[in-house]
């Protein structure tokens, strides 16, 4: 999974947080502060795979469609790409499937981030089972405070690049548009309407899970897309609103 790290620039100085140091762009995302878990618990999580290798997560929407981020698509074919579902493990088990295609939004932009949401069309159809399952998007947006968990094989702390091979966890809050873009954290004008955020300290999203769910209430309310190191204070993990985004991924699933 990837994770977006941004460098904030001129607007920072005044955030009332206080901006990290040395951090340069970089894609890619992970697990922090969480614990191992099983597929069964989050069935719909898959692993997309680069050349054989964990690149990003993903939700099962349907048999044959996943929702992921739209930066995890970037100057890539589909017939490099695969997704295992049913697993708790991204190198073993479960199925793996050949990607026949897939669509990234329109509007997606990789400066701002903005529309950080795609599908993919497999070449097969998933079987569902305990362990493969789909998820409902959100219709709309959860309040701040909600209780939310994401889950991914993202790395365990920010800049590592050792991936756990078994499938990770964690349990955090959400932060509302207007609460994220406000001056408690330190994006400022970064989050866009296209945006939500979740936030527990010492607990977030990283290298490696981008793509991935953020899951509250039942239902998929976020794709981790980005933020400002893994984990940092003040500055929440950034996702993709899936009700904010819902009926275009409910048309391009049609059309991919």
């Amino acid at each position: 999974m990837l994770k977006f790290v941004i460098l904030l620039s001129a607007f920072s100085c005044a955030l009332a947080a206080p901006q990290p140091e040395g951090l340069l762009p970089q894609l890619d995302g992970r697990i922090v502060g969480g614990v191992a878990t099983t597929i069964s618990s989050y069935p719909w999580q898959i692993s997309l795979q680069r050349s054989g290798s964990h690149s990003c997560g993903g939700s099962v929407y349907s048999a044959n469609i996943i929702v992921t981020a739209a930066h995890c698509l970037q100057s890539v074919s589909a017939s490099s790409l695969k997704v295992r579902a049913g697993s708790s493990y991204w190198n073993s088990g479960g199925v793996l499937v050949q990607v026949a295609a897939f669509k990234n939004h329109e509007g997606y932009n990789s400066r701002t981030m903005v529309n950080d949401i795609a599908v993919i069309r497999l070449a097969s159809s998933l079987s569902f089972s305990s362990t493969i399952k789909a998820i409902s998007l959100a219709e709309e947006a959860p309040p701040t405070g909600a209780a939310a968990v994401v889950s991914g094989w993202g790395t365990k702390k920010s800049g590592s690049s050792s991936l756990p091979t078994q499938l990770q966890s964690v349990e955090l809050s959400i932060v509302s548009l207007a609460d994220c873009a406000s001056r408690t954290y330190g994006y400022g004008s970064q989050v866009r309407s296209t945006m939500i955020c979740s936030y527990t300290a010492g607990k977030d999203s990283c290298q490696g899970d981008s793509g991935g769910p953020l899951v509250s209430g039942g239902v998929l309310v976020g794709v981790v897309s980005w933020g400002y190191g893994c984990a940092y204070p003040n500055y929440p993990g950034v996702y993709s609103d899936v009700s904010a985004l819902r009926s275009w991924v409910v048309d391009a699933a049609g059309s991919v």
